[in-house]
């Protein structure tokens, strides 16, 4: 992976320490010791700001009173409360999980077992991924099998005996992808192999009962990349002279091309002749050059100029140009579209030329003061939360849960618990969609299915101080593909922050009551061809959980010319076009509140005219009404319209003292959370886009239904119309009422792009997110228990006591210069070759999609 050293004005001069504790005087003082210290706080550059800002906290009469603030003197402060604990002391970072994580992914060693197992089943006639061509068979993906949950409907070790009831560790397998190139009609299939470690008991099968249609094994449309490359350098050859002259470069398959090729994901079927033909539509899109190369901007830079090919079958010699498409007019072959060229009157169109507008470097006038440094976050007295390295584990406040990561998926969650009790058996991302429209063949035929392209591959290393906080704490993370194991540096951070208002606050005229909002996050970003991902899974003090993904990166655009009612009326620039499109992000959520026998419950306010005996009139008012969702048949929703009630997953057997179910509510927190997609019955994805039609969906869990992509069932395959995988399969009337259920929620955006988004989509609009939260399940706000809050009880005469409850104010000095990241550590991955297998010798072998 090449990482790019353009900095080299660095400075080695040291910055001072910044002492923040509260002094007598609650003066700032400058020194030069260095001593870690406690909680987070904000260090601002202004130490007169935040010497007036802190101080304030201890002034006069309440803003109510229309006396002037004043700051009392010290014989005002008749008590201040601290109550002190030695938890600090006895607290450790380091956590042991109870048990050892079931879900967590192939080690190194299981995937070059496997890997070598599977090469010597002779049947399979595997090449080794280094040297495998189109017409071989080779091992795309090894990963692992989840542990089924209860074991009732496979062969496998129950995960819940073996979590809950002391039974026997799940007996571990693998997956394994392979593409079998070797024969007239290629194909995909999985295989289930093991049990782990690999020995004489160990064997391998298709993975048949992980899918609907009843076969793990499924049609390869797209196996000859090479011959596909090369068609299109043929194509434009025919052309060379048109191309030149309308776009002004060339694409031969030199080094020095101006253009690449590629075109709509998934590829068409389409009847031609009475016969089934597999279609593939193509268009030119500009390399960024000159000093511009170094930025990855090609999706800005569309040129216009569009083909359609028949691509069915593996001789390419028998492939043919369908026709041509450029300015809105379609010619249906080449010797129409070079005469229709050669015509007097034929429009040419402006090109889409790389510039300084496609760089994501600092450009125009900064902003005043910005040359100073902003508010830094710090940890001052250490970590306060434990991680199990080796087993994934965490344990923060309240919570516990384990996590794993998968080349399709990235981060998963598994038993989540909250208060010693198990919340949320699984959390994880399932599938993204991205679905583009627009008036040419390209934009209109891209729906991109992003775990064929995998977010473990993509989730590269994070950068401190800029992607997470620089006292985080990292982890690294591996995936097995193309028999090599890749391990991202850093690519997973933890840490708690502050997110910037309170947890709590009340105000009277008599006191202050107010407690901080301390969040811990799990974050991980994957870069899928254009866009950046941001994954957020946020733990809050009140007991709830919070989904978040957040979208940045470069945006697939569309070429100008008769454009516009699919992307802003107004051009994005001189000849371009936002192309809009819908990212829909499922979940799954696999919630077991007080046990595996729960219910889904809507809550909904609706309005009423009711006749009450104390009124002389009937009077409009709203009530609520409870509904259980009774059947998987009744279990694809959307959120209430206009915010009009709410979702509930509850224990009906396990009550409060108040006689509610105990429960916890779900709903949309921020952005596009609970969207769909707008094309309800898309051409490109077909069956395959099911789980993208409604907000929300409830299934009776089984074991074979663990997820609901698989990533050929689109991108590499057709027909779409029938996967491996359908989504609806899942719904078959079975009853919802006390029993083991699973949500799958979607996330997402509808995006039209405008000029905000050159050169990239920020994240502050481009973010949708969920949040799991306790209804009745608690008597009272769980947020109490935490220590970070104060009282200030005042009157006219000023405050009369502050009460911290133990929550000590940080105090010593803080190492800034320790603080500031060094990016020349930025390393990006190792890998290592699984077949033949040399631990001792590893290489780099990542490359971007685009």
């Amino acid at each position: 992976m090449c990482i790019s050293r353009g900095f080299h004005n660095r400075t080695n001069a040291p910055r001072p320490y910044l002492s923040i504790g509260l002094l007598p005087e609650a003066d700032y003082i400058m020194t030069q010791r260095s001593r870690p210290f406690p909680r987070t706080v904000m260090l601002v550059p202004s130490l007169i700001v935040l010497s007036c800002l802190l101080s304030s906290a201890f002034a006069g009469p309440h803003a109510r009173l229309k006396s002037p603030k004043r700051r009392p003197p010290k014989i005002a402060l008749t008590e201040i409360l601290s109550i002190s604990t030695a938890a600090n002391s006895t607290f450790s970072p380091i956590a042991v999980a109870p048990k050892s994580n079931i879900f967590i992914s192939l080690t190194d060693d299981e995937a070059a077992a496997v890997i070598s197992f599977l090469h010597n089943q002779t049947e399979l006639n595997l090449t080794a991924a280094a040297d495998a061509g189109a017409w071989d068979n080779a091992i795309e993906v090894v990963d692992l099998v989840q542990p089924n949950k209860t074991g009732k409907h496979t062969s496998l070790t129950d995960a819940l005996d073996y979590l809950d009831n002391g039974g026997s560790i799940p007996a571990r397998y693998a997956v394994a992808r392979i593409a079998f190139g070797a024969t007239e009609k290629p194909y995909l299939q999985d295989f289930i192999v093991g049990p782990l470690p690999i020995s004489n008991a160990s064997t391998y099968a298709s993975l048949d009962w992980a899918t609907t249609s009843g076969s793990a094994k499924i049609r390869n449309y797209n196996a000859d990349d090479d011959l596909l490359t090369q068609w299109n350098f043929d194509v434009t050859a025919t052309v060379a002279d048109i191309v030149l002259d309308l776009l002004n470069g060339t694409a031969t398959g030199s080094d020095n091309d101006t253009f690449d090729i590629w075109g709509i994901d998934p590829l068409w079927m389409e009847e031609i002749d009475g016969e089934e033909r597999v279609i593939l539509w193509n268009t030119y899109w500009r390399y960024p050059s000159g000093k511009y190369a170094i930025f990855d901007g090609e999706t800005l830079l569309p040129q216009g100029l569009f083909f359609k090919s028949d691509i069915t079958g593996r001789d390419s010699s028998k492939w043919k140009v369908l026709g041509w498409l450029y300015g809105d007019i379609f010619y249906s072959s080449t010797e129409e579209f070079r005469k229709a060229w050669s015509s007097p009157g034929f429009v040419k169109y402006e090109l889409n030329l790389p510039g300084e507008w496609i760089g994501s470097d600092q450009i125009g006038t900064p902003f005043p003061a910005d040359d100073i440094a902003p508010p830094l976050a710090v940890q001052p007295d250490g970590q306060r939360f434990s991680v199990d390295e080796e087993q994934k584990y965490v344990e923060w406040m309240d919570f516990s849960f384990y996590f794993t990561f998968t080349r399709d998926t990235g981060v998963r969650l598994f038993d989540i618990k909250y208060k010693g009790e198990r919340i949320i058996y699984e959390l994880g991302l399932q599938e993204a969609i991205a679905h583009y429209a627009g008036n040419d063949p390209v934009q209109s035929g891209t729906a991109y299915m992003d775990t064929f392209y995998g977010f473990g591959p993509y989730a590269f290393e994070l950068v401190p101080g800029y992607d997470c906080p620089t006292y985080s704490h990292f982890l690294n993370a591996t995936f097995h593909a193309s028999e090599i194991s890749t391990t991202h540096r850093n690519n997973i951070c933890l840490f708690e922050s502050d997110p910037g208002y309170l947890m709590q606050r009340h105000s009277t005229s008599q006191y202050l009551a107010l407690t901080k909002n301390i969040v811990f996050t799990l974050r991980s970003v994957s870069t899928v061809g254009n866009y950046d991902y941001s994954f957020d899974y946020v733990f809050a003090l009140d007991g709830s959980v919070e989904t978040i993904v957040r979208a940045s990166g470069y945006i697939q655009s569309a070429y100008y010319a008769k454009n516009n009612d699919y992307g802003e009326c107004e051009k994005v620039h001189d000849a371009l076009s936002g192309s809009m499109h819908d990212h829909v992000l499922n979940w799954k959520v696999d919630m077991d509140v007080l046990g595996t026998e729960n219910t889904f419950v809507k809550h909904e306010i609706v309005a009423a005219d009711v006749k009450y005996p104390w009124a002389n009139q009937t009077r409009s008012t709203m009530r609520l009404e409870r509904v259980r969702v009774e059947n998987e048949d009744d279990a694809k929703l959307s959120w209430p319209q206009n915010g009009g009630g709410m979702f509930l997953v509850e224990n009906s057997d396990k009550v409060n003292k108040y006689g509610e179910p105990k429960g916890f509510k779900i709903a949309p927190s921020r952005g596009g959370a609970g969207m769909y997609l707008t094309i309800q019955n898309s051409p490109n994805l077909l069956e395959s886009g099911n789980f993208a039609t409604h907000a929300l969906y409830v299934t009776k869990h089984k074991d074979t239904e663990t997820f609901l992509p698989y990533f050929p069932n689109v991108s590499l395959s057709l027909p779409a119309g029938h996967p491996l995988i359908n989504f609806n399969d899942f719904f078959d009337g079975e009853s919802l009422n006390q029993t083991d259920i699973v949500l799958w929620v979607n996330l997402g955006m509808h995006h039209v792009p405008h000029t905000g988004d050159m050169p990239n989509t920020v994240f502050t609009t481009a973010q949708s997110a969920f949040i799991i939260s306790p209804h009745n399940y608690l008597l009272r706000d769980a947020s109490r228990t935490t220590r970070q809050m104060v009282r200030i009880d005042y009157n006219s005469s000023g405050v009369q006591l502050v009460k911290e409850f133990g929550g000590n104010m940080a105090s010593g000095v803080v190492n800034i210069t320790a603080l500031q990241p060094n990016f020349w550590d930025y390393e990006g991955d190792i890998a290592v070759r699984k077949f033949p297998y040399d631990p001792l010798h590893p290489f780099n072998d990542t490359e971007s999609i685009v």
